[in-house]
């Protein structure tokens, strides 16, 4: 899975702005502010990737138990899966 095309992300300060552009904004008018954490999992998906290479990369930056990790990167994909910001390829 992967980030979809127009779905454009800035930083500011310790949060992540995210809004649609172009034909992603024909599906999803809004704005999506993500904490640290989503803000590293969405970094992660600007790449094919799929949820358990996420969850490990969580465990490299951050002291929390597999758990935890998984279920936080599982909340943000569906998240970004109920807007339509994320392909539906996977690997």
């Amino acid at each position: 899975m992967k980030l979809k095309e127009g779905f454009i992300t800035h930083q500011i300060q310790n949060t992540q702005i995210m809004v649609a552009a172009g034909d992603a904004a024909k599906h999803f008018h809004g704005l999506v502010r993500s904490n640290e954490t989503a803000a590293f999992i969405v970094d992660c998906l600007k790449s094919e990737t799929n949820e358990d290479t996420i969850v490990d990369k969580i465990l490299e930056k951050y002291d929390v138990s597999r758990e935890i990790a998984a279920k936080d990167v599982h909340t943000v994909i569906e998240k970004l899966k109920s807007i339509g910001a994320l392909s539906d390829t996977t690997t």
